[in-house]
């Protein structure tokens, strides 16, 4: 685990350490995650994307199905994706091994000849099943040398509530290890110190917020409720619709937030999620759509200045956190990030001992802050 990741926790007199997860890495295996987006890949086009540490090859094959295998030939090692794909099989650079994209099954040695006994069909390239929608390609990471389940639920999908509507995609990279991104995307007392802007919040706007939260499987929900009064975009909202404006958040394992916002007839769907590249390295892939009378240019134009400043507080954060410093969560802004990772070590440990999963939260709760 990176230096990042080994940080000791402070919590109300009380220091923890953030969970080691499966591996030294700290990742969490048996999710979906993005992996690149769909535009990304064209005709019989092979592209490579790294998530959890491990080197991926993707693509479509004629039939426009998304696969997903290991950039790793079974043979010698080198990438497949050096190699040749026909929209069907993937033939590897070196000595010509042909694999069935989907299946990561070998069909085909050419040095093999009738005098071998060798089962072709019996050799498998590292395979991940694959979905493409909402814009991504998505990848399911299994256990290293786990075995796959016979059944596994499909990709989460972005929540949308017409046959009409706008819809954009934008990330950016962080460097620290997911945890860290994680915790930032969730925390409710940054905004007026790293998004100040006279259209969102500034210094001079904080006041007392209380928001109502409730456990949901492998998560966490803060209950519908009217939006912050000193976001401007919200008050512009409910004095278009007349309507009230409520939003909801939900948290959920492994790395996902989304929100809805409602007015009427009118809505607003986003997911944001925190995917790990590497132990020190990790992206925020952000989609959202909705059937607002708002253009995606304007709207691309204030999300894109939020991802930024996000990214540059967690570029300026990892200087600090490469010396492995003492860390802090207090009460009650920091209560989601103690979710968090009372989330992650408890599904672990369910994991290893085969026990129901204990959820950190008893029931509702509700915290106090100010931002």
């Amino acid at each position: 685990m990176s230096e990042a990741g080994r940080s000791l926790l402070q919590a109300n007199g009380e220091t923890v350490r953030e969970s080691a997860g499966e591996t030294d890495a700290g990742f969490l295996w048996d999710f979906w995650y993005p992996a690149l987006r769909s535009t990304e890949v064209r005709g019989n086009q092979l592209k490579t994307a790294m998530l959890l540490e491990v080197p991926l090859v993707l693509g479509r094959n004629s039939e426009g199905k998304a696969f997903a295998m290991r950039d790793s030939c079974p043979h010698r090692g080198i990438p497949l994706s050096y190699g040749r794909f026909d929209g069907k099989s993937l033939e590897c650079g070196y000595h010509g091994w042909k694999f069935e994209a989907c299946s990561g099954q070998c069909v085909e040695i050419p040095s093999l000849t009738s005098q071998d006994k060798l089962k072709v069909e019996r050799i498998f390239a590292g395979h991940h099943p694959c979905e493409e929608h909402d814009g991504y390609f998505w990848v399911f990471m299994a256990a290293p040398g786990a075995r796959l389940a016979e059944t596994i639920s499909g990709a989460p999908k972005l929540a949308t509530f017409s046959e009409k509507y706008r819809i954009t995609h934008l990330s950016c990279e962080l460097p620290s290890h997911v945890d860290q991104g994680i915790i930032g995307l969730m925390d409710p007392a940054h905004g007026p110190f790293v998004h100040q802007s006279w259209y969102w919040r500034s210094r001079h706007s904080i006041h007392e917020k209380e928001k109502k939260f409730e456990p949901i499987p492998n998560g966490f929900q803060m209950s519908p409720h009217t939006p912050s009064s000193n976001s401007a975009p919200y008050r512009m909202l409910q004095k278009y619709t007349g309507e009230p404006v409520t939003t909801t958040i939900d948290f959920v394992l492994p790395n996902i937030r989304t929100e809805e916002i409602r007015s009427g007839k009118l809505w607003f769907s986003s997911r944001a999620t925190v995917t790990p590249v590497r132990r020190d390295l990790c992206r925020i892939d952000f989609v959202a759509a909705w059937n607002l009378l708002l253009p995606v240019w304007i709207f691309r134009m204030f999300a894109e200045k939020f991802l930024r400043q996000d990214q540059e507080t967690m570029i300026q954060q990892a200087e600090g956190l490469k010396h492995n410093p003492r860390l802090m969560l207090i009460d009650d802004a920091d209560r989601p990030a103690k979710w968090y990772f009372g989330l992650k070590a408890n599904l672990l440990e369910a994991r290893r001992t085969g026990a129901a999963m204990v959820h950190p939260m008893n029931g509702p709760v509700t915290l106090h802050w100010r931002s």
